[in-house]
């Protein structure tokens, strides 16, 4: 089989060659041309490079590897494909028309290449069924044409939203929202997570759209890809999260599993760009992450966006979901100032972690942030299906957070604060 070509914002920025084993990136002396030599544009771990190297290759063969799901998700795509969870050039071949971010990857002498992207329509039972039987067609690929990766854990289905119907993406065609089933496990979890998208959108941290909508009756959390857009080159925006970034794979996206990864390190990355503005929402989403208890913070769920103009800034947040009452180690992924623990977090923390970033004007974004979270919890209601506790448990972690207490106090700060105004008197 031929090498794979990986093409970029209709450049061809290099191929894979060799089998998954030995595979590697080698740069495509046009794409340097284009882009500039040491150019960041595909990603900030991998420069584009005027002469093929050995050295780094584990981080080149770990972007690659990164673009693929997780879990059973990967057990699904890759039993349907018949190839080993472990060939990521075999995986690629077959699903890499269309993945996050801006990259098509693809072999030049598969039979039809280069793919006429299309779409299939759907009747809204249709989408029920692929809802209902995420395990049938894993993303929602077709057996024949489907060709879309996207990373993460959880069941999902990636589809194209026209204005007249809901459509499977065919030969490469950019899918443009996700769909996430209710969970078996964790049935709140998808009305938990369109609850903490709008904390999101009122800090400012993202504009794209999130709701709940029932397919045949079969409820479905609808996530609009910011990845996507009318306005550049095939519809799509190049992203990299910063597993891929940092060269950590899989559970290293957890600070406590590898090391490779913190929010120190992403912040280094942000700083060495240029781009006060990304520090700052990153500030913004660690104090958002602690406020609503979005344990779930790590670094497959913060990415960088790639415009083709070469210029780098932190994507939007995504994947915030309130979880702290859930089942779990009650740990947040990434360490805020040395503390992993959710309910030991204080405004202090939050402060002296922005600090540490060369913020100078820390106190004041994490104060303002927690401000919008307070009144976006008073003034929003979750979903009826959301969990129950949801709009208090957000309520209290905030207010205790401003008062200068550890998120998970389990006592008000208003009668603290009494408490303490009584023996001083």
């Amino acid at each position: 089989m031929a090498d794979l070509v990986v093409e970029l914002y209709g450049v061809q920025v290099g191929t894979l060659v060799g089998t998954w084993r030995t595979f590697d990136f080698v740069s495509a002396p046009d794409a340097v041309d284009v882009f500039g030599i040491d150019s960041p544009i595909l990603s900030v771990a991998i420069p584009l490079a005027a002469v093929p190297t050995r050295a780094r290759k584990d981080r080149r063969q770990n972007f690659f590897r990164e673009l693929l799901p997780e879990g059973r998700m990967l057990t699904r795509m890759a039993q349907e494909a018949a190839l080993a969870e472990q060939d990521v050039i075999g995986l690629l071949r077959t699903y890499g028309r269309d993945v996050a971010g801006a990259l098509q990857i693809w072999d030049p002498d598969a039979p039809g290449e280069p793919k006429q992207p299309g779409l299939e329509p759907l009747t809204t039972a249709g989408v029920a069924d692929m809802l209902t039987n995420v395990q049938n067609n894993p993303l929602g690929n077709k057996p024949t044409g489907g060709k879309t990766s996207l990373a993460g854990v959880q069941d999902k289905i990636v589809l194209v939203r026209t204005s007249e119907s809901w459509n499977r993406a065919i030969d490469g065609y950019p899918s443009t929202h996700i769909l996430k089933p209710e969970s078996r496990d964790y049935p709140t979890t998808i009305y938990d997570e369109e609850y903490g998208s709008r904390f999101a959108r009122a800090a400012g941290l993202s504009a794209f759209q999130t709701w709940i909508e029932d397919f045949d009756s079969i409820p479905a959390l609808v996530i609009e890809r910011y990845d996507r857009s009318p306005d550049t080159p095939h519809g799509r925006i190049h992203q990299e999260d910063f597993n891929q970034a940092l060269g950590a794979s899989g559970n290293h996206k957890y600070q406590k599993h590898g090391g490779r990864v913190s929010l120190a390190r992403i912040a280094g990355i942000l700083s060495a760009i240029g781009d006060p503005d990304s520090l700052n929402r990153l500030l913004r989403m660690t104090v958002l992450s602690a406020a609503v208890g979005n344990l779930d913070m790590h670094a497959k769920n913060v990415s960088l966006l790639h415009r083709p103009d070469g210029s780098m800034t932190l994507a939007p947040a995504y994947d915030l979901v309130p979880q702290a009452h859930q089942p779990n180690d009650q740990e947040m992924a990434l360490a805020v100032d040395q503390e992993y623990r959710h309910q030991a977090i204080t405004r202090a923390h939050l402060v002296a972690e922005g600090r540490a970033w060369g913020l100078s004007d820390a106190e004041r974004i994490v104060d303002d942030t927690l401000a919008t979270v307070l009144d976006t919890a008073t003034a929003e209601t979750p979903h009826p299906k959301a969990h129950p506790s949801l709009a208090s448990d957000i309520t209290q972690f905030t207010s205790n957070l401003i008062a200068g207490f550890a998120a998970g106090d389990p006592h008000p700060p208003t009668d603290r604060i009494v408490a303490t105004n009584r023996r001083d008197a």
